[in-house]
């Protein structure tokens, strides 16, 4: 058996959430919510890498860190300034912005070389746990945001 709606003058109904626009601008909120989360979950992989390893590996763990925002970063950056002006095209640099960080990473890792301070273990670590944190954090903010995909009709 099911109840009946409760009356429009109780104050309930009629309370539901109003509509919304697109959202103007997510990237830097999702570089914000994306730095904020994987700076929190190395801070406790330094840790860690410091208790086991010393300071090396603690360092280690945050060059990797460092390394991925980057370089995730510079792409959610994009994003923002171009999609000031082509929100539609944001995405697909964003998408082409996926490939040059890759590359550009390995070619820092190429280019510089490895530190004989380095503890290579717990810089793969923290470069693989920030990129999983990453990942996890920016698919979720970006499922959150509205993307106008029409134009509003004339009235």
């Amino acid at each position: 058996m099911s109840t009946p709606d409760p009356a429009a003058d109780s104050g309930i109904r009629g309370t539901g959430v109003t509509v919304s626009g697109p959202t103007a601008s997510p990237w830097l909120g999702i570089l914000a919510r994306c730095t904020l989360s994987t700076t929190v979950v190395i801070g406790v992989l330094a840790v860690v890498a410091g208790v086991l390893e010393g300071p090396e590996g603690a360092l280690s763990a945050l060059l990797g860190f460092a390394l991925v925002v980057l370089f995730f970063g510079i792409s959610l950056c994009i994003g923002h300034f171009a999609g000031k002006s082509n929100p539609s095209g944001a995405l697909g640099l964003f998408a082409v912005t996926y490939a040059i960080k890759v590359v550009g990473f390995a070619a820092v890792l190429f280019f510089l070389g490895t530190p004989d301070w380095l503890a290579r273990t717990w810089f793969f670590t923290g470069a693989v746990v920030t990129v999983v944190v990453w990942q996890v954090v920016e698919v979720f903010a970006f499922s959150r945001t509205r993307h106008q995909l029409y134009e509003d009709e004339a009235p």
